[in-house]
């Protein structure tokens, strides 16, 4: 997860995408790709100052290629980051982008506890600045309701995704978007699995 400002090349052919995605035929590469381009980028502009945002952005790329094969050298390039961006960033996307790709390297390496003490944060801080409705708040919500549901923590998921997501993404969203789709799909398996569920808990509101 990045901002899309950081993606932006503006002319110059130096942009961060060219690193992340074919301008060929637009898909994002993977694998043993995306690792190799991710270090590339990363050297690239390592010897800018420390706090800059393409260096940060070029860190947090190589972090997040490196999630699926080496979670724990990912975690502590992501850890980095996210200092960095914490003390060096007025702008509250990069550090929320940053903090998110953070509990996704966590949740990877089964540390759910930790990855959803980030993301009540990310959600919360989200809501505060863009608002519930906002889409990206939606989705922090789900991620946030995804680890809970790692964790069995069952009931606070349901009553989470039920009171505070689905009437906002219904309404901001639409009842058939994709992700008010995939929140029902994540409240009922949380309902599925409470054996204390009644018959008014089953009734989606």
């Amino acid at each position: 997860e990045m901002s899309v400002n950081e993606f932006e090349d503006q002319g110059t052919g130096e942009g961060l995408l060219k690193w992340e995605t074919c301008f060929d035929c637009g898909q994002r590469f993977h694998g043993v790709v995306r690792l190799a381009l991710g270090w590339a980028g990363w050297k690239m502009y390592l010897g800018r100052p420390e706090r800059d945002n393409t260096r940060c952005s070029s860190m947090q790329a190589l972090g997040s290629a490196l999630i699926a094969s080496r979670p724990k050298e990912a975690l502590l390039v992501l850890e980095t980051n996210l200092s960095l961006r914490r003390r060096g960033s007025n702008d509250e996307e990069n550090i929320l982008c940053a903090q998110g790709n953070l509990a996704g390297c966590l949740t990877e390496l089964k540390r759910y506890d930790e990855a959803l003490v980030l993301e009540r944060e990310m959600f919360e801080r989200r809501v505060s600045k863009f608002g519930v409705s906002d889409e990206n708040t939606i989705i922090a919500g789900t991620n946030l309701s995804i680890t809970l549901l790692k964790l069995r923590r069952y009931e606070e998921a349901c009553i989470f995704l039920r009171d505070r997501l689905l009437p906002v993404a219904r309404r901001s969203l639409g009842i058939d978007h994709n992700h008010t789709l995939n929140i029902n799909l994540y409240m009922a398996t949380a309902l599925q699995s409470m054996p204390e569920r009644t018959r008014d808990d089953l009734r989606l509101k």
